[in-house]
């Protein structure tokens, strides 16, 4: 289960170190292999150990290729889907094309979303934080919650 909030550094070849707390357990779980991915919601991206990108594989290979909107999101996904290798001092690259959709910068921030991270610019990791954060406050009892929402409690 991946948790937390880490601030790394993009290195000039594009790699990142994941943080040691993860390194035996993606080494044991999927031996190193990771697939990242662009999240089609947010300019950040999504970087899934090998086995739980397999479960998104499946499906998505279940949905009917027929359906204009099953088709865009099996593209966008698949499509931008990229092995990524942990070498053995833990980093990854992350390929030019999938920085660039983020706008990865040096400052990147790996943000743990329990089956998988979520890659982000520091700077908009940050103003996406606190853009939900105020607006939570805003809405604080006046929004009616989901039926999946209205029974959950911190």
């Amino acid at each position: 289960m991946f948790r937390g909030s880490f601030t790394l550094t993009l290195d000039v070849k594009g790699r990142l170190a994941l943080p040691a707390r993860y390194r035996d357990t993606l080494l044991s779980d999927c031996q190193g292999h990771l697939i990242c991915t662009i999240d089609i919601h947010d300019n950040c991206l999504l970087l899934y150990p090998l086995p739980e990108w397999e479960i998104i594989e499946d499906k998505l290979n279940k949905l009917s290729n027929m359906d204009p909107q099953a088709r865009r999101l099996q593209r966008l996904l698949l499509g931008h889907a990229t092995d990524c290798e942990m070498d053995k001092n833990g980093r990854i690259l992350v390929p030019a094309l999938l920085r660039n959709h983020a706008k990865l910068n040096k400052n990147i921030r790996l943000v743990g979303q329990l089956n998988k991270f979520e890659i982000w610019d520091e700077t908009a990791w940050l103003a996406r934080a606190a853009e939900d954060i105020a607006l939570e406050q805003a809405q604080a009892g006046d929004v009616e919650l989901s039926e999946r929402l209205q029974d959950f409690s911190l």
